[in-house]
């Protein structure tokens, strides 16, 4: 009876022992199953991220016109195009198209609306002016469709915008203003006043020029010149933003005499004419410095001057002399080599570069699923003969990490 009774409890024990084994095993496999769905899950998920990316990524873009300004930034998109295919086999496609004329207002619209009903995935554009490109951006934003916009930080109200690329355009022409008090007898980097000892590279935005002339009394500093002003389209936002941000720094010193402003449309071939009438205008002692609002314009007065004989060299004259002293704003590879002949006295960039080169990423960016800064200041700064190496041929731009925006990421926004 003890026998059995130990027989029977083996083999209760050893069933016992069988089943939990057993149950063990099923458990084994069952976790196994389980690590082998999850990693057939994030296979499916990365496979999932990498359809994401289209086979072609296009982004419409309209500048104001083709000149020299808008070619560069053009030339950066593509650029910016070029290293997404190179470095992430991301393949972008750039429509550039522009109006025939920076007065052709309609015309841009009309190439804003086209894009949209291409359906291109994003949208990049330089506005002609802010007011007639509002009802286009808005059937964008109804499309579902990005927009960024350059040349411009100032929010357009009653739109969406997902960055604005750009600068303020009344703080550029501020710089421009400084680097001709300077050159007039103010403290700074060329002309003869004070001359400044900086670093190689440093950054004369307007922060900089600020603080030098901060304990500087204009009632009392010999600075004395006669300039003419050669604006954009009369009355327009970029043109009058300019206006303003020149004279905020101008008017404050008795010395300097505003002998007239003409508008010249932004367009070469008119500030030549523009510069005529100046020069007809004043005779040899009496105009000192043209100030042109744009790139196009400053090398239209730079080429007016030089057939007219009154060219001045950077450094060799000064207020009453035969010589007319050219300054301007934007920045390309023609007005850089112009810088270091001395025939652009200084010029305060823009940063076309960027505005493609940042521009293409952002649109990316936002097409794969990332964000951007809403805001991307390029701070303007002035361009003088000592420093123009900077910016042309090589301008520094920072690297874009097109893998991470590949995978969804937003690198500029870490």
């Amino acid at each position: 009876m003890k026998r059995s009774l130990l027989w029977i409890t083996i083999l209760i024990i050893s069933m016992s022992l069988l089943a939990t084994f057993s149950l063990f095993g099923c458990k084994e496999e069952e976790v196994a199953e389980e690590e082998e769905v999850v990693a057939e899950e994030e296979v499916a998920e990365e496979e999932e991220v990498a359809a994401e990316v289209p086979d072609v990524i296009r982004i419409g873009w309209t500048p104001p016109d083709i000149t020299g300004v808008f070619r560069t930034a053009t030339d950066y998109f593509i650029l910016s195009a070029t290293d997404a295919r190179e470095k992430a086999g991301i393949n972008v496609d750039i429509i550039s198209q522009a109006p025939v004329s920076h007065t052709a207002f309609g015309e841009q619209v009309a190439i804003i609306e086209d894009f949209i009903a291409r359906g291109v995935d994003a949208i990049a554009i330089s506005p002609i002016e802010v007011e007639v490109v509002i009802p286009a951006i808005q059937k964008a934003n109804a499309a579902g469709i990005p927009v960024i916009i350059v040349n411009l930080l100032e929010p357009i109200e009653g739109v969406e915008v997902a960055s604005y690329i750009g600068f303020d355009n009344t703080d550029a022409a501020a710089i421009s203003a400084y680097a001709l008090v300077d050159y007039f007898g103010g403290p700074g980097i060329s002309g003869t006043g004070e001359e400044v000892e900086i670093e190689p590279g440093t950054y004369l935005d307007l922060a900089w020029w600020e603080d030098l002339y901060q304990d500087v009394d204009p009632a009392t500093i010999d600075v004395s010149a006669k300039v003419a002003i050669i604006e954009g389209v009369a009355g327009g936002f970029f043109s009058q933003a300019r206006l303003n941000g020149f004279h905020s720094v101008v008017d404050n010193y008795p010395g300097i005499e505003i002998v007239g402003t003409l508008a010249a449309d932004w367009n070469r071939e008119k500030g030549i004419r523009a510069t005529e009438d100046f020069l007809t205008a004043n005779p040899a002692g009496e105009l000192d410095a043209i100030w042109a609002a744009s790139n196009e314009m400053g090398l239209g007065a730079m080429l007016a001057c030089e057939a007219d004989g009154r060219l001045e060299l950077a450094g060799e004259g000064g207020a009453g002399d035969a010589g007319v002293a050219v300054f301007t704003n934007d920045v390309t590879p023609e007005s850089v080599d112009r810088i270091k002949e001395g025939k652009i006295v200084a010029e305060t960039t823009h940063g076309f570069p960027d505005w493609g080169w940042y521009g293409t990423e952002f649109a990316v960016t936002l097409v794969l699923g990332g964000q951007v800064p809403n805001i991307f200041d390029i701070r303007p700064r002035t361009v003088y003969i000592e420093n123009a190496d900077l910016f042309y041929p090589n301008p520094a731009l920072e690297d874009i990490d097109w893998v991470a925006i590949k995978n969804g990421e937003s690198p500029r926004m870490d």
